[in-house]
């Protein structure tokens, strides 16, 4: 039996990134190709039928004796990245699950429901935009006219990347189908945050995920010539952009629970002797309450606005993706914190909020879902620095086979 540790080490090659840091693997690029073909091949090794569904979703099936996959318990995570992302986000799921797989037949688990193991694409959004891609497109909460026109930075669609990648543009979206295979969802992911560490414990479970968006602001100036150009005859939208950045800081700083960040400038055209033309950014607002983060959200682009246009520019606000906030099913968390107390010394697995998106939280408004954390001594994630110590990555497989055998 390979240990979720092993495995990791195993895919530890690909897609490292050479100047970020870390590991890019933006879905349908190389290096999440070959992760997917290591995951069919792992998959395959364990006896499970392996499928890829019209929206890019890999399933690794167990089934039960009556070869009946309506209602199954399904688990599995992502093996996309962030730009310089860390190992464990994403596949430290997807091999637990795996590796769950290998303790529950030496346990000699015979399931009464299918079990599957999943895959989901473009979970974090890196290459096209929108985070939780494949779970959108499947639950419908996303419009697949719009996700086939979709582009990455390079302009291509998501219609032709697909297509190079064996999929039908034309099928994505809602899959009834996949749906109704779907009973119950577990995701088990790296603790994003820090509160495991401080609780003593090696696990936890997910209680809800804050609202959070994703909206994209360009400004609009005036290229020219940056050594003819009189400083007081500009429309410089790169100092605009500057001034909405301190003012998203100083917004959500003010704002109890509030988290508003731009990771993301792009100036067009971009070069170091042109005044640019237009400057976008990539803003990421998040917070408890829906009706707040709506109200953060119409405040920055009214200060946006008022930047714009003292400096002679104007600036547009475009919404790419947005989830409300999230709170797991409690029966199904209730189950979770119980069938993980021989891994926390006898005590319910403590009950953990987030403001990281998930799969799991797409999922949980069409089928009961559930969130499993393993503990980051440090907390930090999205980062090359992200970690788990490896007798937490390994204990992440008996931890979720616990749950599956109590919920199979």
């Amino acid at each position: 039996m390979n240990t979720v540790s092993s495995m990791l080490e195993s895919i530890s090659d690909v897609g490292q990134d050479s100047v970020r840091g870390g590991y890019s693997r933006p879905v349908f690029s190389t290096p999440e190709l070959e992760l997917r073909d290591w995951f069919t091949a792992e998959a395959s090794l364990r006896g499970l039928e392996v499928s890829t569904d019209r929206n890019g979703i890999m399933w690794g099936w167990w089934d039960a004796a009556s070869g009946d996959r309506t209602g199954a318990l399904v688990t599995g995570s992502h093996l996309d990245s962030v730009p310089g992302g860390g190992a464990f986000d994403g596949p430290l799921g997807v091999a637990a699950a795996l590796a769950a797989v290998d303790v529950l037949k030496e346990r000699g688990v015979e399931p009464r429901r299918a079990l599957a193991v999943t895959v989901f694409p473009e979970e974090e959004g890196s290459r096209f935009g929108v985070a939780c891609l494949g779970s959108r497109l499947l639950t419908g909460a996303i419009d697949a006219d719009r996700v086939r026109n979709l582009k990455d930075h390079d302009g291509n669609t998501f219609a032709d990347v697909s297509r190079a990648n064996g999929l039908d543009p034309e099928r994505l979206g809602r899959d009834e189908d996949a749906l109704r295979t779907m009973g119950d969802f577990v995701e088990l992911h790296v603790e994003q945050g820090r509160a495991l560490i401080d609780l003593d414990t090696p696990v936890g479970v997910g209680s809800s995920i804050l609202g959070h968006g994703r909206w994209r602001l360009s400004v609009q100036g005036q290229a020219n010539h940056a050594g003819t150009t009189l400083m007081a005859d500009r429309a410089d939208p790169m100092v605009v952009a500057a001034q909405i950045i301190l003012a998203i800081r100083r917004t959500a700083a003010g704002q109890d629970d509030a988290r508003a960040t731009v990771g993301r400038v792009q100036p067009v055209p971009g070069g170091t002797n042109v005044i640019a033309s237009r400057v976008d950014l990539w803003l990421d607002v998040r917070h408890p309450d829906d009706a707040v983060t709506a109200a953060l959200v119409e405040s920055i682009h009214g200060q946006a606005q008022k930047a714009a246009a003292f400096e002679g520019c104007s600036v547009a606000l475009t919404e790419e993706s947005f989830s409300t906030t999230v709170h797991f099913d409690p029966a199904l968390q209730r189950q979770l914190q119980n069938s993980l107390s021989g891994s926390t010394g006898g005590a319910p697995a403590a009950a953990l909020p987030t403001g990281a998106g998930h799969d799991a939280g797409i999922l949980a408004a069409y089928v009961p879902s559930g969130m499993i954390y393993i503990r980051n001594p440090t907390g930090i994630s999205h980062s090359p620095e992200e970690y788990v110590e490896r007798a937490d990555a390994d204990l992440a497989a008996a931890a979720l086979a616990d749950v599956l055998e109590d919920l199979l």
